[in-house]
């Protein structure tokens, strides 16, 4: 407590001459990379793009899929395509599904029914996520997409072709199915009265192609999506009804499960792969599915393959209780009996 503590009470040394700061350390403010748009448009011209990427109007589309009529509305969903893709995935082919067991048999006819679904599953998923592999542009055909992954001469080549005649082919097809529906439908409606004034076969087939003709005026693909559900339900229920029958009903004597066999090899190689062509007849609707997934909206942010592969998923699900029951059930039921 007695330590005494000087205090300097002398003022501090002042400079006369003042501090002058340099101008370099002047804080600045940061120039912001925008503030050439700082107008007042800028706001309502931002507004304006993320609008137009958010419905899409930034996508670069083929100038022919605004006038074809397959794709020229882009107002689809998941709900419409899965209305198409179960109308075009189940044919009449699935019934034929019991004469391929017969030559492959339990095992190898699951096996192979089974490899031949989810490569079907595969290849759709591969051909939804092609349909805009490049952000921004979209490949609604077939020659399209081939272009962009082979070159405008190998493109032309390796898709030309195998497109013109799977289209041919299947309009053939499709005129001698329909036309020979129209008449059976026919005769089993009116009967034994209407059989003076039938038309032959090949009258059929110009009403059926006549009815194709009106139904081609419709404006695009959306708007036959109500025929499409027709049709998906039609095929749902002959398919079910089908195999149901037959499982229901007693099975006739001598039915075997025993694969059957020529007496040449020749003949037993040829008959397991027209089996295995059976089964693979009956997965279809390739040929679909990038039309289909070009009339739905894609943007960035939402793009079309998501509500594709939901409304594939689902369609697929109805086709897989369709198809395996048919091939399981009418095997069960008829076994060797079904070979022609």
């Amino acid at each position: 407590m007695n330590d005494l503590v000087e205090i300097n009470s002398s003022p501090p040394v002042v400079s006369s001459t003042p501090m002058t700061p340099y101008p370099d350390s002047i804080p600045k403010t940061p120039k912001s990379p925008f503030s050439r748009m700082m107008t007042p448009l800028a706001s309502p011209m931002k507004k304006a793009m993320t609008y137009l990427e958010e419905v899409g109007h930034l996508t670069k589309l083929d100038p022919q899929d605004s006038w074809l009529p397959i794709t020229e509305s882009r107002n689809g969903n998941s709900y419409y395509a899965a209305f198409h893709t179960l109308s075009s995935g189940i044919g009449f082919q699935a019934l034929l599904l019991p004469l391929a067991f017969t030559t492959l048999g339990w095992v190898w006819g699951s096996i192979s029914l089974t490899l031949a679904f989810v490569w079907q599953l595969y290849t759709l998923w591969l051909l939804i996520q092609l349909h805009e592999a490049i952000p921004g542009t979209r490949y609604s055909r077939y020659l399209r997409l081939s272009i962009a992954a082979f070159g405008e001469k190998w493109g032309k080549i390796l898709a030309l072709f195998p497109t013109l005649y799977l289209a041919g082919g299947t309009c053939v097809s499709l005129i001698m199915m329909g036309g020979r529906t129209l008449k059976i439908f026919f005769h089993t409606v009116c009967g034994t009265t209407c059989d003076a004034n039938s038309l032959s076969t090949i009258e059929w087939y110009i009403v059926f192609v006549c009815s194709a003709v009106i139904l081609s005026q419709l404006p695009n693909l959306n708007s036959i999506a109500g025929v499409s559900l027709i049709g998906a339900i039609t095929a749902v229920t002959y398919c079910t009804l089908t195999w149901a029958l037959s499982v229901s009903k007693t099975r006739p004597l001598g039915v075997s499960y025993d694969p059957v066999r020529t007496t040449s090899d020749i003949g037993n190689i040829c008959s397991v792969l027209n089996a295995l062509g059976i089964i693979a007849f009956a997965f279809r609707g390739h040929n679909l599915v990038l039309e289909i997934q070009g009339t739905m909206p894609s943007s960035m942010k939402n793009p079309s393959s998501v509500p594709m592969w939901k409304g594939v998923k689902f369609s697929y699900l109805i086709i897989a209780c369709c198809l395996f029951p048919m091939a399981i059930g009418g095997y069960w039921a008829y076994g060797n009996l079904v070979s022609p």
